[in-house]
């Protein structure tokens, strides 16, 4: 290993490093060395953002992380995280301090760079929560987390002398975004400053007057709790409590204004500006204790709460009181055993989630694991995993991306940039075509990690592609993402049958000679809500175009003055089919194959509607279940002169003029009625249905014969 001579500057090093030798040990105490001396050898003539030399400033921050027990390898990362990237190779670091070291090094060195990103974005109030979140997911290992709080902490002190608008924008970013973080971890030391400095910063004149009433009564206020604390102590004794502890509570002008503005106090109504906590060993110890203190003092009314029995939300534990003390002052009592106070000291109680208001809430069921994490004292420096536990238990389930113009999206793991992007917005998802991750093109099934900057790439119009929603392919991790595309191709289809039923009801209306139909009425008729229900139900199928066609005569056409010849009463006639040798019998023709002389036919028993004639060759009846065929009866033409029958015939042609009034002719000409046609003329070919009514197949035969010798016509036959 190379080794350098430590160039000092004035006292600064060596008089940090005596006392440190008795904390750490000479061995531990060398890698401190080490790292003071890569501090000075590569960031001597560096300067902070407040204007201090680098290595004072890294000095004093590592010095507020010793002054908390860290473990050796944090403080020693502290002195080196500010350096500039030349100094942070990765292959220099770890032949000098080791891989674990190393990591937190640069875990810190990354925090650092992202300053100027989350001062751009933590003005945005609405972004604080979810940049916290981002910046413990950035994080393999929380003493990088850590480090950055004492770092901004060194960095607020430093600015006492420096220039307004500069204070203001870092005391802004600590009170929003760093405070908020180290309550949450419960490094109160570190909550409590960070919160008072900006203040100090950011409401210099209601900081000074909150401090000039505290300094005017310190002298007489100590006085106070210190005759408090022996009268509390003599009474505890004579009660037979042992291994007791009473102290005073100290109080921060952060948290004075805090409650005077929460409360709408007077700085003089503020009861626990004079406070004493006791600790005890056992819960039962608490309630005596509280009697003890009420049989002192006179107890304020509605000024006591027991979070003993009845815990806060998020774990909490305490009894608080508040009495009118020695001298008719107010005096604020908290008591609680010592397991409660290291619990609600070091925030495994997430304290934090009252103090800031209920944000944060989507983390309590990590509470547990947090209550493991902060017991960091112990626990850091002897498990090397639990650093990577940290980051997979708390946010396994979650990114946190960039939009190109710095707002932070909260994603579930695995999401792709179609999911970020309907996360913006639902039209952007739509349009979306594809994305740049860090200005680099991805394919849109690309998993996004956390502090990412997505920008996505649209077209004018459009929609998403039906292959998003294959969950094999991966395109789409989130289901607000997949509700917002199968709800565009639902409305799509809709448009369309909207419009293809719209279609159909224009044709009928053409074939019934009907015009100016209330449409709100036929509607209704059918059963639904408005005409755009009516025609989605006609372009899905769902509604035939007989049981439309009845509705339309019933509504709209007056009723005949004579009895009208009915295709079905003749179908139903005892002279036109004899089934099983019997005339007499209720028929009627099967719409699916319309049978007419001399064709082969059969009869199906029905239920309600008599017999069914089919032709023999009907596919519905060749593909009759073999327990319904006991159903079929022998059918055979009657006399049956006078019958029509309806048939299906199709023509396909040469699209050209007059066309259709060539084949009318041979239909007028033959006696043919015609009931139905239906003609679509599409790439210069026509093709016409006709639903006919013919005596017999001989007639048919006829009329189809001429059909295919009028110009253009390739085929006519019947369906």
């Amino acid at each position: 290993m190379v080794t350098h001579t430590l160039t000092l500057a004035p006292g600064d090093a060596e008089s940090w490093l005596e006392p440190l030798e008795s904390q750490y040990g000479a061995e531990k105490t060398a890698l401190l060395r080490q790292a003071l001396e890569h501090l000075y050898e590569h960031g001597a003539e560096s300067v902070t953002e407040s204007g201090t030399p680098l290595p004072r400033h890294a000095l004093a921050t590592a010095a507020i992380l010793a002054g908390m027990h860290f473990d050796v390898e944090t403080v020693a990362a502290a002195l080196l995280a500010g350096l500039h990237e030349a100094a942070l190779r990765a292959d220099e670091l770890g032949r000098r301090f080791g891989d674990g070291m190393t990591a937190l090094v640069l875990g810190a060195a990354r925090l650092n760079r992202m300053d100027a990103l989350f001062s751009e974005l933590v003005g945005d109030t609405g972004q604080s929560e979810s940049l916290r979140q981002m910046l413990l997911a950035m994080t393999d290992d929380i003493r990088v987390v850590l480090i950055k709080l004492a770092e901004r902490v060194q960095t607020l002190r430093e600015m006492a002398q420096a220039a307004p608008e500069a204070r203001r924008k870092l005391a802004h970013d600590a009170r929003e975004l760093y405070a908020p973080l180290a309550n949450r971890l419960g490094v109160w030391q570190l909550k409590w400053e960070l919160e008072d400095l900006a203040c100090r910063y950011l409401e210099p004149e209601t900081y000074r007057h909150i401090a000039r009433l505290l300094d005017e009564r310190r002298l007489d206020r100590e006085w106070y709790i210190d005759q408090v604390i022996t009268q509390l102590k003599q009474e505890l004794s004579r009660a037979g409590l042992r291994d007791f502890d009473v102290a005073g509570r100290p109080k921060h002008i952060a948290s004075i204004l805090a409650k005077m503005r929460k409360k709408h106090l007077d700085f003089e109504d503020v009861y626990d500006v004079r406070a004493v906590r006791v600790l005890v060993p056992d819960v039962k110890d608490c309630y005596h204790v509280l009697g003890i203190v009420h049989s002192l003092w006179q107890p304020i009314p509605g000024q006591f709460d027991d979070y003993i029995s009845r815990p806060k939300g998020n774990g909490y534990q305490s009894l608080h009181t508040a009495v009118i003390g020695p001298e008719s002052k107010a005096l604020e009592v908290q008591i609680r055993t010592f397991a409660m106070h290291q619990e609600a000291e070091l925030g495994v109680a997430a304290h934090w989630r009252y103090k800031e208001g209920g944000q944060g809430a989507a983390l309590a069921d990590k509470v547990a694991w947090l209550r493991q994490l902060l017991a960091w004292k112990d626990e850091l420096a002897e498990h090397t995993d639990l650093a990577q536990q940290f980051r997979h238990e708390l946010f396994q389930d979650e990114v946190f991306v960039l939009t190109p113009q710095g707002k932070v999206v909260a994603l579930p793991a695995g999401a792709t940039p179609i999911d970020f992007a309907y996360a913006l917005h639902t039209e952007l998802g739509h349009r979306c075509r594809g994305a740049k991750v860090d200005g680099q093109l991805v394919p849109l099934d690309t998993p996004l990690k956390t502090a990412q900057r997505v920008e996505i790439l649209t077209v004018k119009e459009g929609g998403p592609s039906r292959d998003w929603l294959n969950p094999h392919l991966g395109f789409i991790r989130t289901s607000r993402a997949r509700a917002k595309v199968r709800q565009w191709f639902k409305q799509l289809d809709h448009d369309i049958h909207v419009q293809e039923g719209r279609e159909q009801l224009e044709r009928e209306l053409h074939r019934l000679n009907l015009s100016n139909v209330n449409l709100e009425q036929l509607a209704a008729k059918l059963g639904f809500g408005k005409p755009d229900d009516l025609y989605a139900s006609l372009g899905r199928g769902d509604l035939g175009s007989g049981q439309l066609a009845r509705s339309l005569q019933e509504l709209f056409l007056p009723p005949p003055e004579k009895p009208l010849v009915s295709t079905r009463k003749r179908k139903a006639s005892p002279a036109g089919v004899l089934v099983e040798g019997e005339a007499n019998l209720l028929t009627h023709m099967a719409g699916c194959c319309k049978p007419a002389p001399p064709d082969p036919i059969v009869g199906y028993t029905t239920q309600g509607r008599g017999v069914t004639i089919h032709r023999a060759d009907c596919s519905v009846i060749q593909r009759l279940p073999t327990e319904q065929r006991g159903r079929l009866l022998k059918a055979a033409w009657g006399a049956a002169e006078r019958e029509v029958f309806a048939v299906d015939v199709e023509l396909v042609a040469e699209d050209r003029p007059g066309l259709l009034k060539d084949v009318s002719e041979i239909l007028a000409q033959e006696k043919i009625n015609v009931i139905r046609v239906d003609t679509l003329s599409q790439d210069e070919t026509a093709r016409m249905e006709f639903t006919l009514e013919v005596r017999n197949v001989d007639q048919l035969s006829r009329f189809l014969a001429r059909a295919t010798h009028v110009r253009g016509v390739g085929l006519a036959r019947r369906k």
